[in-house]
């Protein structure tokens, strides 16, 4: 064990066994980030939650009494902090998360175990709400193949993806939130939202790690569907 730069201890982790060098590193990370350190202290379920904390922080998204979805929302990082920061633990606002994957409870968060590109996912979504949501949020990333151009076009196509369910869930002047990589591949799904909203901007939070391609785009101002019903 011995100290980096900023005088904190390094865990270093032995190979040997059935353990692989990508899965060595990936531990070796999660023990010396301060971050997972952070988020067990405080009992917040993955320290993506950080990410959120920093860029409501900044833009105010997440005001009491409001409706918000998290899409892919397992573990359950996000939804602690919007169900908090929205009074949903108080019924004053409303948190609805939804994941292919089961998901312990969260005070004040409703779970659905669904797909939400399945075609009838917006409507059993709007049924749980009771109306529209104000804020879409996703920190989804699509499963790695280790090939970067087919990698970045499976979390594009997530992202497109709940783009689209953004639009036929939320509220006029709603708010989008969701994990994308830098490529040059997303300029068609920049332009539809800018189309969308009325404002859009790229997010880096400092609690993303800095050797990552990983960043948030922001879109507010939702500015509605003409011709989709909106009750």
């Amino acid at each position: 064990m011995a100290k980096d730069t900023t005088g904190r201890l390094h865990v270093t982790v032995k190979t040997g066994g059935k353990r692989k060098l990508s899965s060595k590193l990936w531990l070796e990370r999660q023990l010396n980030d301060p971050y997972v350190a952070q988020a067990k202290r405080e009992g917040l379920r993955s320290r993506a939650a950080y990410k959120l904390i920093e860029i409501d922080d900044k833009y105010h998204f997440l005001k009491p009494g409001i409706t918000v979805v998290d899409l892919g929302a397992a573990p359950g990082g996000w939804s602690q902090i919007a169900a908090k920061r929205v009074g949903a633990t108080d019924s004053k606002g409303k948190v609805v998360a939804i994941d292919l994957l089961e998901m312990p409870e969260i005070p004040g968060v409703s779970f659905a175990q669904l797909d939400f590109l399945a075609d009838d996912a917006p409507d059993k979504l709007l049924k749980m709400m009771g109306g529209r949501a104000d804020v879409v949020l996703s920190d989804m990333a699509a499963n790695t193949t280790g090939h970067r151009k087919t990698d970045q076009l499976r979390i594009l196509g997530l992202v497109e993806g709940a783009a689209a369910f953004a639009s036929d869930v939320l509220n006029p002047g709603g708010t989008f939130v969701a994990k994308v990589f830098q490529s040059g591949a997303d300029a068609e799904l920049l332009a539809q939202l800018k189309r969308d909203f009325s404002s859009v901007r790229h997010v880096k939070p400092a609690s993303s790690r800095q050797d990552s391609s990983e960043r948030y785009v922001l879109a507010m101002g939702f500015r509605g569907v003409q011709g989709r019903p909106l009750s």
